[in-house]
């Protein structure tokens, strides 16, 4: 498959996507200054989504608890916020077309049916590959659900071949994502719209010319890149950031109150702290303490470590 082409002519504009399901942490820090750092030395807009579609986790709480932190940071963005769950209407009428169209299809399988499925167990956070189980067994929802006795999701039909795009921090990236995911969801069995699919309208939407984040979500570039192929969208320029990991390797998680922004702030710690830790980890060299603004036009994508932080318990 030809490797897609990652550019724009359109106006510099990058995000900030929280997801407001908890506290920020050090690692969230990294990644938001790093990103706005890149994004203002370059005199581009920089948008804040909240991106609030998991209802079981996201609190309205959390949302300014997010502000607060970033405000806290020294990190700026332009206009208002936006709050994903608000914009339903069109990712439903995105649904209904690709649906539409054949590029999606009913499917009433559970988690424990798909386990069952596979011929080894996979551990961890591993994503267990969809085998088509429901492709063309449906003709419609109500049929699904009727015959299923219980709710539908809606997945995307994935083309088989590889996805290849350059990723500007890690370098060319390559995925098979029939291979190794399968026929994703896009509409979860409550209906509410898949991450994969929002991130892409909403990033359209907002004319996002600049995505940054963590490395974690690497491998869903090529998810998004089929769909917005598929619904005749531009395609962004990714930048992925490795992730901060604790003693034992693992990502610094959400529930790791000792870690949080918030805790820090409370504790007394001063952001410029922060900031300039953060700066050492990007291959910066500061003074123990600098302000965010101070540093925009000193970093550079280039010294961007492309292996994990480890966080040893100390800011110095």
């Amino acid at each position: 498959m030809t490797p897609l082409r990652l550019h724009s002519t359109r106006p510099l504009t990058g995000r900030l996507a929280p997801s407001p399901t908890g506290a920020l942490h050090l690692g969230h820090a990294r990644t938001f200054l790093l990103t706005w750092w890149h994004l203002r030395q370059r005199g581009a807009s920089v948008h804040l989504r909240h991106e609030d579609l998991d209802a079981g986790r996201a609190r309205p709480e959390h949302q300014q608890a997010i502000e607060d932190d970033l405000r806290w940071l020294g990190v700026d963005w332009d206009g208002p916020p936006v709050v994903q769950s608000r914009g339903l209407d069109r990712l439903q009428a995105a649904l209904a077309a690709l649906h539409a169209r054949g590029l999606a299809y009913w499917c009433t399988c559970s988690r424990a049916e798909l386990r069952q499925l596979q011929s080894a167990p996979q551990l961890g956070e591993l994503e267990l590959r969809y085998p088509g189980t429901c492709r063309g067994r449906w003709s419609t929802l109500e049929e699904a659900e009727r015959e299923a006795g219980r709710e539908a999701g809606l997945r995307f039909r994935v083309p088989s071949g590889e996805i290849r795009f350059v990723d500007q921090v890690l370098g060319p990236q390559r995925f098979d994502v029939q291979a190794t995911v399968g026929d994703f969801l896009i509409s979860r069995r409550d209906k509410t719209p898949a991450y994969q699919l929002a991130v892409v309208l909403d990033d359209a939407d907002a004319g996002i010319t600049e995505v940054h984040r963590g490395a974690d979500l690497l491998a869903s570039t090529a998810r998004q890149l089929l769909l917005q192929r598929a619904l005749g969208l531009p395609t962004p320029r990714y930048h992925h950031f490795p992730l901060v990991l604790d003693a034992e390797g693992r990502r610094l998680a959400k529930r790791v109150d000792s870690l949080s922004l918030a805790t820090l702030r409370a504790g007394g710690v001063p952001a410029e702290r922060v900031v300039a830790w953060v700066a050492r980890s990007a291959g910066l060299s500061v003074p123990r303490a600098v302000s965010a603004r101070e540093l925009i036009h000193e970093f550079t994508l280039e010294r961007v470590p492309t292996q994990p932080v480890r966080w040893l318990g100390t800011l110095d």
